[in-house]
């Protein structure tokens, strides 16, 4: 493996601001930007993401990823379970994990070079409560058995929930990180699923329009992440 990457001088004062600015303790910048130094490693190796410059990754990636972490938070202090599908490096969850202990996540990637990398950064960062499911959406097996599923740049709406909506329990929700409001994909949802919500998101210095739709099965509770966060 390479040798590490050296981070940018002012990257941790960027990130410490950013994560102020989601209303997160500053101190979590340290856990977060050793898993961005082991990914940028990494990177230069498996070609993990397309982002490159670490300081790009902060925003894109880090911050991006955490933008939606008050939604979690019922499923975190319960000790519950959430899939991140098609997770690729690990985005959103391995975040996610970070700044939620308790919240059980399991990280679902077939490419087995992103899993790899995946398994070496749980070890790395002692993210006990995550594990890495190498396997297809579709063919993963555990039925029923999460709060809530998530999916950061995978699919469509329909497409999320045809591969994934079985790992559901019957009154858990699909949590999908979208651009700008996504009226098609709502209006091809499945029989019955329906929005429960969809939340403008702001992610500190990406100047791009950012939502957070919540679906569920018709005829359910309102489930996580459905009630709006006060400012």
């Amino acid at each position: 493996m390479n040798a590490p990457v050296p981070l940018p001088s002012g990257l941790r004062r960027e990130l410490e601001s950013g994560l102020s600015a989601l209303a997160l303790d500053p101190a979590l910048a340290t856990p977060l930007l050793d898993y961005l130094a082991l990914l940028a490693r990494w990177n230069r190796t498996y070609n993990l993401t397309a982002v490159r410059d670490p300081q790009e990754m902060v925003t894109k990636h880090l911050l991006d990823s955490l933008a939606m972490h008050r939604y979690v938070d019922d499923i975190a202090q319960r000790g519950g379970a959430l899939a991140d599908l098609g997770t690729g490096a690990g985005l959103p969850g391995i975040p996610l994990a970070i700044v939620k202990p308790g919240l059980r996540v399991t990280l679902v990637e077939s490419a087995g070079k992103k899993a790899r990398f995946m398994r070496e950064a749980l070890r790395t960062l002692g993210l006990k409560d995550a594990r890495v499911a190498e396997s297809r959406i579709e063919a993963f097996d555990e039925p029923g058995a999460y709060d809530a599923i998530t999916a950061r740049a995978l699919a469509t709406l329909p497409l999320i929930l045809e591969l994934g909506g079985h790992l559901l329990k019957p009154e858990g929700v699909l949590l999908a990180m979208k651009g700008t409001h996504p009226i098609d994909e709502i209006a091809a949802l499945p029989a019955g699923w329906s929005v429960r919500a969809s939340h403008p998101l702001a992610v500190p210095g990406l100047d791009a329009e950012r939502h957070l739709v919540v679906v569920a099965r018709a005829g359910t509770g309102p489930g996580p992440g459905a009630d709006p966060i006060p400012a």
